[in-house]
């Protein structure tokens, strides 16, 4: 008598999630509509079905952990105990009765289906993304026909109750398979699963209830986002034919970079040129931050790469409260050209401090000046 957590290979502590991922798997495996003539593997699918019906039942399952398959009472499947396998297809593939599709659920009409999902994107400026704004977005969409209210039918007309399905959307039809009868549910082909047939349509809409026509939403975009963000506004797709349901819509957030500063995660980075004196000497700069002007100081002796950080002065957290730090980092310039008189200093610079420095060639007026002193 093989263990239960065996054949659906899984640890004894796994989790009910666990338990019904893996009962799903071993099912499409082993189904008989998958391997018709496989007596083997028929049998298999049934322990496998009867090891899940026990297991996924918390009390017998506990009995199950403590006496073995007698003390818990474990039977074929479809054969008393619980709703059998009919319930546990129905309950995990849909309200089919094989995880191999073939139609909806056992419940009411199916009605008209639901407008699909659109994308998307908005363009930002570096601040917009930084601390929020609403921006307009303009798309192709499908929107209700406002000739015939979204039913599709014509003036003075009403959509009828389909005489295929009694409007319920959907047909049930029995079928025989290994496991004996099993019952199979789809929508309904005469009329898509609505429920109701168009006699006369809508000259407007050709009887779907709805048109194409672009259209503006004004987007709330929360302070933080970034290139790569995508924001739902839920109920802003396409509109479904026929008075269905609306999709959502997807924003993709598409951020312009900024001249001076740049994001890591939360905070703003930027880069400071400074000149060598004002690094040795030290000096004080008015720095343009997103918030405004800033007065900073560079304090004397100032190394190349240093960082000076700015709390609060950074991106507004997307998740969270507060925003991140700005990071200005200094980046110590070396003049490239030197006047004479530049290098003369620097020169003699070098020679109190006692460093070695190449011999400066001087130029054309400077040489002439000194033949004739």
């Amino acid at each position: 008598m093989a263990d239960f957590y065996q054949l659906l290979g899984v640890a004894r502590t796994a989790t009910a999630d666990e338990l019904k991922k893996a009962y799903r798997r071993k099912a499409r495996e082993l189904h008989p509509d998958a391997n018709p003539g496989d007596t083997a593997r028929e049998a298999e699918f049934k322990e496998v079905a009867r090891a899940y019906e026990t297991l996924s039942d918390p009390d017998a399952r506990a009995r199950y952990d403590r006496f073995g398959e007698e003390g818990a009472g474990a039977q074929g499947p479809g054969f008393g105990g619980g709703g059998g396998l009919g319930d546990l297809f129905d309950a995990f593939f849909g309200g089919n009765g094989s995880p191999f599709g073939g139609g909806g659920g056992r419940g009411g009409p199916s009605g008209p289906p639901r407008g699909q999902d659109l994308e998307a994107v908005a363009d930002l400026t570096f601040e917009q993304a930084v601390f929020g704004a609403t921006v307009p977005v303009t798309l192709r969409t499908a929107a209700s026909c406002t000739d015939c209210n979204g039913t599709g039918a014509g003036g003075g007309t009403q959509p009828v109750t389909c005489s295929e399905c009694n409007g319920r959307g959907q047909v049930q039809r029995v079928r025989q398979s290994l496991l004996g009868q099993m019952m199979t549910t789809s929508p309904c082909s005469r009329c898509s699963g609505t429920g109701q047939v168009i006699v006369t349509p809508c000259p407007t809409c050709s009887g779907d209830g709805r048109i194409i026509t672009d259209k503006t939403y004004q987007v709330d975009v929360p302070a933080g986002v970034d290139t790569g963000s995508t924001l739902r506004l839920t109920g802003r797709g396409a509109v479904g034919p026929r008075g269905g349901a609306s999709g959502d819509l997807y924003v993709h957030i598409r951020a312009a970079a900024h001249e001076r500063y740049r994001r890591e995660d939360n905070d703003l980075v930027t880069e400071l040129p400074v000149s060598i004196a004002q690094a040795s000497l030290g000096t004080r700069f008015t720095l343009e931050t997103l918030d405004g002007d800033e007065e900073l100081e560079v304090p004397a002796g100032t190394q190349p790469g240093r960082e000076f950080i700015l709390r609060g002065r950074g991106v507004p957290r997307l998740q969270g409260r507060g925003r991140g730090d700005l990071r200005v980092r200094t980046r110590v310039e070396v003049p490239t050209k030197l006047t004479d008189n530049e290098a003369e200093l620097l020169r003699l610079f070098a020679e109190g401090r006692g460093e070695h420095v190449e011999a400066h060639e001087k130029g054309l007026f400077s040489r002439i000046k000194s033949a004739f002193s």
